[in-house]
């Protein structure tokens, strides 16, 4: 299997199933004598871990870290960063009724037609539980850019959309409820309705909104590295991501270019913002700002058509533990690759000019 690393010069790759020993990662390229504060790191990965709320999948994880290279009396020495997450609460039973079939939306039938071998239990390598590994690198990343700040936040479930621009919005409100939704009245809104959604058995979608605010001016690398493209590369490789717009969007498309433009104030700020922080693939110094669409999570706990490896249709049901909706897990996620990016160019922006 390619395609398990992500970076250029901040780099990391993965690797470790759901229900096996453990998942880990290595991290390239990270500046030596960078500080590191643990504690930030491992409340970055409670933050994504199963089991913290009754909104997500009960499957208890304590998603504890363990480096075990690259750093030295607290510090990174410049040498390759190793770790793992020991997984403690597998159980691999709940899968034995797919062994033979596939679940449908999932990458059941795929992996098996493509390498003839797929690990059923809980999805093995397809598993969204190889996200911990991102965003324990993701958490350093963070530490490493210093100064630059990454909010992400639960912006719509299902058709309950928080209208507000960012700016109306207090961050620090993010982690005071179940959703990781800033607006407490509307939070309350996506968790009644997630509950209800359980209930049923079924799963919904949502919208995760990332804010990046002091980004310096010139991170992204034209033609085919441009900032935006690769934050979307970095979204769209999160499980279940269908959608990535940045600035106005979508929205855009309905505006003049009299209008969509962003006119310049007299220090090189912008007036307006529809750019998204982002101009010509660079950053511009402004705010990025954009959004991430989740689809509903494809295990339901109903009864479902299906096929077996034989071709023929069987009925099945989900059976487990299950997220009835992805997006508050996925906040900690959307900000790790966000992370991951702009270290990424931040290194590589050293190499511009003298």
């Amino acid at each position: 299997m390619a395609g398990n690393s992500f970076g250029q010069l901040f780099r990391l790759t993965t690797f470790g199933e759901s229900h096996g020993k453990a998942l880990g990662g290595v991290i390239d390229g990270c500046p030596a004598g960078l500080e590191l504060d643990l504690e930030l790191i491992q409340k970055d990965l409670d933050r994504r871990k199963p089991g913290q709320s009754a909104i997500v999948t009960q499957r208890k994880e304590p998603d504890t870290v363990e480096f075990y290279s690259g750093l030295f009396e607290g510090k990174t020495t410049g040498t390759p960063i190793g770790f793992a997450i020991h997984n403690t609460n597998q159980k691999s039973h709940d899968y034995s009724h797919i062994k033979d079939s596939y679940r449908p939306s999932h990458a059941d039938y795929v992996y098996d037609q493509k390498y003839g071998f797929r690990d059923y239990r809980g999805g093995g390598r397809s598993s969204a539980r190889e996200t911990a590994s991102r965003v324990v690198a993701g958490a350093i990343a963070k530490q490493f850019l210093g100064n630059v700040k990454i909010n992400a936040f639960v912006s719509q479930v299902g058709e309950l959309k928080l209208d507000k621009p960012y700016q109306e919005l207090d961050f620090s409100n993010i982690e005071s409820n179940a959703v990781r939704c800033p607006d407490t009245e509307m939070a309350q809104k996506m968790e009644d309705y997630i509950k209800a959604i359980k209930k049923e058995g079924d799963t919904i979608g949502g919208v995760v909104t990332c804010v990046i605010q002091n980004v310096p001016i010139g991170l992204g690398e034209p033609v085919f590295d441009k900032l935006h493209a690769r934050l979307g590369e970095a979204m769209l490789s999160i499980n279940a991501v269908k959608g990535f717009e940045y600035g106005s969007g979508f929205a855009g498309v309905a505006m003049k270019g009299s209008q969509h433009n962003d006119a310049y104030n007299s220090d090189g700020t912008t007036q307006t913002n529809r750019s998204g922080g982002v101009q010509g693939g660079i950053s511009n110094g402004m705010d990025i700002y954009f959004n991430v669409a989740f689809k509903p999570v494809a295990t339901v706990l109903q009864a479902y058509d299906t096929i077996n490896k034989e071709g023929e249709k069987v009925t099945t049901q989900g059976k487990g533990r299950h997220d009835p909706c992805v997006v508050p897990r996925a906040v900690p996620i959307v900000e790790a690759m966000a992370a991951l990016v702009l270290a990424d160019f931040t290194l590589l922006a050293r190499t511009n000019k003298i």
